[in-house]
């Protein structure tokens, strides 16, 4: 197998779905499969991996990190051919997923294309829901063209269902629990940021509207004074919102440590006590499984993948979306310390089930049955 990837994210970019692409490559050279990727430059992170094509970009201006590319169709289908995949793999409908389609056609091989990204969610959060009738036409059409569409989570295969997708199937997500451990617990956290407070509640990830931070800053404001006096509120992350809740939350126990990566952030993650996460837009929520490996349960909304990871009373508590008091609720709760132990203890054991690697290889069969499935139209028509 050959395969051929088009994204508008990939590494070094820091976000769930640029860092799993970056794991399937790792995994293709671990099994052997050749491999190209097709991405827009990322001009502040350049791609300096062979196997990697870019093209000249702008950012999309709903996700910023997903840029749309301007490259020459003919240059594209060249290198195609100069390859010679046996299949091809799309993870974005932006214009290098429409570049990946036109190849696929021209080429006649196998397509399969990967959903990541709720965008008729996130319209929502920059009030553009007149929108959404146009995107859901243009999302059907272009996901139509697949042999076969792989979602990460049961909610997001339910979610395209109501909207008249088909050939759906889940491709999960796993956890690398010998990068996240409760093992890489120190106190060099503490030290860095001078944390006394009995708790570390910890938020990782984009900081944008789309991530309900109205809920999370809320949540921060209005804990009951004596819990607030217990916690600490840790933020990883940067993005377009990063500034307001600064200043929103001003005065209060939280501090901003912009993105972190590696070794620092398996620390941090397992040197926290609590995962607080009220995003409703995920499709999966790769950090949840992240703290779940670094011994952290979470509580996050209602909506969305999450849904999926989170079993309630066990690994987490699961709140309501948007409302900041069921979030606050379910902190206080679980800021008892024989509760905590114990989701704690189920977190890391449901981490510890998601191999990569048996996620991968499913894949992988996965990608053999649609080149089959296309070698058999070819053939008899």
């Amino acid at each position: 197998m050959r395969v051929a990837l088009f994204s508008d994210t990939y590494h070094p970019q820091v976000n769930g779905v640029a860092r799993t692409l970056k794991r399937l490559t790792d995994h293709y050279e671990k099994r052997r499969i050749e491999y190209k990727v097709f991405v827009p430059d990322f001009q502040d992170h350049p791609s300096t991996y062979p196997n990697v094509h870019s093209f000249t970009s702008f950012p999309f201006f709903l996700y910023p990190e997903c840029r749309t590319a301007i490259a020459n169709p003919k240059t594209i289908v060249k290198q195609l051919r100069d390859f010679s995949p046996t299949l091809i793999h799309v993870t974005t409908p932006l214009t290098m997923g429409l570049y990946g389609i036109r190849g696929a056609k021209k080429m006649d091989l196998p397509l399969v294309a990967s959903y990541h990204t709720h965008f008729d969610m996130y319209l929502n959060y920059y009030k553009m829901m007149w929108a959404s009738p146009l995107l859901w036409k243009y999302m059907k059409w272009f996901y139509s063209q697949a042999d076969r569409i792989f979602v990460p989570s049961e909610e997001t295969r339910q979610h395209l269902v109501k909207q008249g997708f088909a050939d759906l199937s889940i491709w999960g997500r796993g956890v690398d629990c010998t990068v996240y451990s409760p093992d890489k617990r120190n106190s060099s956290l503490r030290a860095k940021y001078q944390i006394d407070k009995k708790f570390i509640l910890l938020y990782v990830g984009r900081l944008a509207p789309e991530k309900d931070l109205e809920t999370l800053e809320k949540t921060i404001q209005y804990l009951p004074d004596e819990i607030k006096n217990q916690v600490q509120w840790l933020i990883v992350g940067d993005g377009p919102m990063k500034k307001e809740l600064m200043e929103k939350t001003k005065g209060e126990n939280v501090i901003f440590t912009g993105y972190v990566t590696g070794e620092e952030l398996a620390e941090t993650y397992a040197s926290s006590d609590l995962f607080v996460f009220p995003s409703a837009s995920e499709t999966f929520g790769n950090v949840v499984l992240e703290a779940f490996a670094s011994g952290l349960p979470a509580v996050v909304a209602d909506k969305g993948g999450v849904t999926n990871i989170v079993r309630h009373n066990q690994t987490g508590r699961i709140a309501e979306a948007h409302l900041y008091e069921s979030f606050i609720h379910h902190i206080i709760e679980l800021l008892d310390e024989d509760r905590l132990q114990y989701m704690k203890q189920k977190a890391l054991q449901m981490a510890e089930k998601q191999s990569w690697d048996a996620i991968f290889d499913r894949l992988m069969t996965e990608f053999m049955e649609v080149s089959s499935l296309q070698s058999q139209k070819q053939l008899y028509g």
